[in-house]
């Protein structure tokens, strides 16, 4: 690719730069450069590490707020920001009973002890063990009723086995016309870049071994899902898709 002057030039094609595939074709570059680069890990909610792209946290809030949930569960803590950011929507949302379940295979003490201490950690609960453990999994629902609204986002590893596991188990307490949020299928985009050569010793797996082939593979084999992009609430500007470390990542449960 090159760009000279207002003209983008890829694969002997050329596009206007400022237009809406122009925009795609330099949004697409910049996250991929963005991931190498940890862009992503630059960011916070309310004091606590959250490591996601801005754009997917707003797009997400945007849909818990529509849904308004009772239940979010959350496999992945890490340092816990994407928890304080869910119990901070469910706060605000008003629903006393409402809570964010966090599962995670090694809730390290000092990401536990600045949870557990920050104002937001009453409507959190967590659990460690593997999050595709029958066991784990047993226990996130003994914490949900049959009435709760429940959304699920699967955010720990990302071995397509292990996702396609997730999407078994916690297909089935995810609630009828809502979602699970599958994320990070931008690993198949990053396979040949400096960090993940670097850094990831099965880099050179990724164009299957991913979280957005395991969402492939988990809708064609059940039929109660689909991936189902969520409408924009509000939107003067011309761009009408995301910019996002997760394509195809809302599965709608339909049935």
């Amino acid at each position: 690719m090159k760009i000279e002057e207002t003209k983008i030039y890829l694969d002997n094609k050329e596009i206007e730069l400022y237009s809406k595939e122009g925009f795609k074709i330099l949004s697409e570059l910049w996250v991929k450069v963005g991931w190498d680069q940890k862009h992503l890990y630059g960011f916070s909610w309310l004091g606590r590490p959250i490591i996601q792209l801005p754009d997917d946290m707003i797009r997400y809030q945007e849909v818990i707020w529509d849904l308004k949930p009772d239940i979010i569960v959350e496999t992945g803590i890490a340092h816990g920001g994407s928890l304080i950011f869910s119990s901070s929507l469910l706060k605000l949302i008003g629903n006393k009973n409402s809570k964010v379940i966090g599962v995670d295979i090694d809730i390290r003490k000092h990401n536990l002890d600045a949870i557990l201490s920050h104002p937001l950690s009453d409507r959190i609960k967590m659990i460690e063990g593997s999050s595709i453990d029958t066991n784990i999994f047993k226990e996130v629902e003994k914490n949900i009723k049959n009435s709760d609204k429940v959304i699920v986002v699967l955010d720990s590893c990302h071995d397509y086995a292990h996702v396609i596991k997730e999407l078994e188990l916690y297909s089935k307490i995810v609630t009828i016309g809502s979602y699970i949020v599958c994320t990070d299928g931008i690993q198949k985009d990053v396979i040949d870049s400096p960090r993940a050569i670097k850094e990831y010793s099965d880099a050179n797996t990724w164009s299957k071994n991913n979280p957005y082939q395991a969402i492939l593979d988990f809708v064609k084999n059940n039929q109660n899902f689909i991936i189902s992009e969520p409408e924009f609430p509000f939107n003067e500007g011309y761009i009408d898709f995301r910019i996002t470390h997760w394509p195809s990542a809302y599965i709608k449960r339909i049935k």
